[in-house]
């Protein structure tokens, strides 16, 4: 597969050398732990003091900021607006700009929900910084899971480096024949997106028709197990951090049901 193709950043730190399991892990456990407990610092903490360093320690930081606040940054901009302007309980009002108001408890829900989205996309993206996909696929197929929702939980985790790489494609061919996409202000620049659109999605259905082409040659989904081309290392360790990981992501649910957290 092509690297322009993922996020995959090659490395040979020890997150790397993880089996993509015990990765894939840690993103389901500090998702749900974000998502556990309603107090504003606890998704902030979690980003803080556990991905920030992952990605420091995995070498790949540059490209993790760019890619989660690339993606991120249009859905804040949106959730606040959206919050902070029609939060529908009654509350302490900021400022008022005609029928819409700015409340206290509406910016206080919309930062909440953004850090808990920004906790889970940071984790997806650290996965897939420090994996290769077929290392993911193999690895999953290797601990049991069917092959059908390997593929799946894989091709999904692939599909936005995927669609990003065609319409950057779509966008060069274009400009190449006098498009000029820069000109005129925002507006202007948006409608002129709109009929990359149709190759966007007409390439993207090319695509699954290919692949399930190239799957069905490789008898895709045969009742005989097939053997694996490469072993992804796993350890006794990485397993039982796996199953801490899933029971810490439990505790912090109990634990913020009984108002603890």
């Amino acid at each position: 597969m092509s690297s322009s193709l993922t996020f995959y950043q090659a490395g040979e730190g020890w997150i790397h050398r993880l089996n993509p399991v015990t990765k894939l892990a840690f993103v389901v456990s500090v998702t749900v732990a974000a998502f556990g407990a309603e107090d504003l610092w606890w998704p902030a903490a979690l980003f803080v003091l556990l991905e920030v360093p992952g990605a420091l320690a995995a070498g790949v930081f540059g490209r993790f900021v760019k890619l989660v606040f690339g993606f991120f940054a249009p859905f804040l901009v949106i959730l606040f607006l959206i919050q902070g302007l029609t939060f529908p309980d009654p509350g302490t009002v900021l400022a008022e700009f005609g029928p819409l108001a700015v409340k206290t408890e509406g910016l206080l829900f919309a930062g909440t929900t953004a850090l808990r989205l920004l906790v889970m996309v940071g984790a997806f993206i650290l996965l897939l910084l420090t994996t290769h996909p077929g290392t993911l696929m193999t690895a999953m197929s290797q601990a049991g899971l069917p092959p059908k929702i390997a593929y799946v939980v894989s091709a999904t985790l692939q599909i936005i480096p995927a669609f990003q790489e065609r319409a950057n494609a779509i966008l060069q061919a274009q400009q190449a024949r006098g498009f000029d996409i820069g000109a005129g202000g925002a507006l202007a620049r948006g409608r002129r997106l709109i009929p990359l659109m149709g190759p966007l999605l007409l390439g993207a259905l090319t695509e699954v028709e290919n692949r399930s082409l190239a799957m069905e040659s490789r008898a895709f989904g045969a009742s005989v197990h097939p053997t694996a081309y490469t072993i992804v290392p796993d350890s006794t360790a990485q397993r039982a951090a796996r199953w801490i990981m899933i029971l810490l992501a439990i505790a912090a649910i109990v634990l913020n049901t009984l108002g603890v957290l």
